[in-house]
């Protein structure tokens, strides 16, 4: 039966060299030399060896899982990657995950349940991309999803609120139907369908009063004007016509602004 005739401290601290009939065997932890009470004189079975091998791997993946679980909260898929990366073996990565969820350190459902709070209080992202971005972290649908009804309606508007904060100062600078369109394209892209859009677009005030509407209406005429200038008569009428048609002004104002009630021609030649 092999007998330990050394343990020797390495550089590393915590870390300790098992000599065994005068050769070095393995190396271990300060934790697993405490559980096995690893000290020279010992002697061990191979089964003992393998055993000892097993928890000092299955203590490292563990402290290696906890340190990482210290900067933030972190996903069952996260930790099995991160311990992957590090040579950890999928047995020990296993082990660690299980004490960890065990001890209440890891649990998706409440890593849902987190995000879903940070993000309603401070965060811009609609109910699509927080399922996209969960399911990167390789979080089951069927967990997402279960959290995510739970989540009422309205708890989304400041959500899209925020996303919309900054478009609010285009009233006046665009026609309220261009300036909707954009709104809604832009909480597509923060993952709201077009349901929540409207009931995010139902709470904001985008009226703008006769003031902002015509302000908007020379705006985009004069830039209308330049852009096609060169042409003539009824060729440049068409032309701006569609465009300031494309940017959400109507029939009316439209013939307004080509009458030049809105703007005389003379002062866009100055343009």
């Amino acid at each position: 039966m092999p007998l330990i005739t050394k343990v020797s401290a390495q550089k590393r601290a915590d870390r300790y060299n098992i000599f065994l009939d005068g050769k070095y065997a393995f190396s271990a932890s300060q934790q697993t030399v405490a559980e096995f009470i690893l000290l020279q004189g010992q002697e061990l079975t191979n089964e003992k060896i393998t055993e000892i091998k097993q928890f000092d791997a299955d203590a490292k993946a563990t402290n290696l899982a906890s340190r990482f679980l210290s900067y933030e909260p972190r996903t069952i898929f996260e930790i099995l990657q991160y311990l992957k990366k590090h040579g950890i073996s999928d047995e020990s990565a296993d082990s660690a995950v299980d004490q960890l969820t065990n001890l209440g350190y890891l649990d998706d459902q409440k890593y849902v349940k987190l995000v879903l709070q940070n993000n309603l209080r401070i965060g811009s992202d609609g109910p699509r991309a927080v399922l996209q971005k969960l399911s990167a972290k390789g979080v089951a649908p069927e967990t997402s999803q279960l959290e995510l009804k739970n989540v009422a309606d309205e708890a989304w508007l400041p959500v899209g609120q925020r996303v919309l904060k900054s478009m609010k100062s285009k009233i006046g600078k665009m026609s309220e139907r261009e300036l909707k369109q954009k709104m809604r394209a832009k909480l597509l892209t923060h993952g709201f369908d077009s349901g929540f859009s409207e009931l995010i677009l139902d709470e904001i005030d985008l009226t703008a009063d006769d003031d902002d509407q015509l302000d908007a209406l020379k705006k985009q005429g004069i830039k209308a004007y330049k852009k096609f200038r060169r042409f003539t008569g009824s060729e440049r009428e068409r032309k701006i016509r569609n465009y300031l048609f494309t940017h959400g002004f109507s029939s009316t104002e439209i013939n307004s602004f080509l009458a030049g009630e809105v703007i005389s021609e003379e002062e866009l030649d100055e343009y």
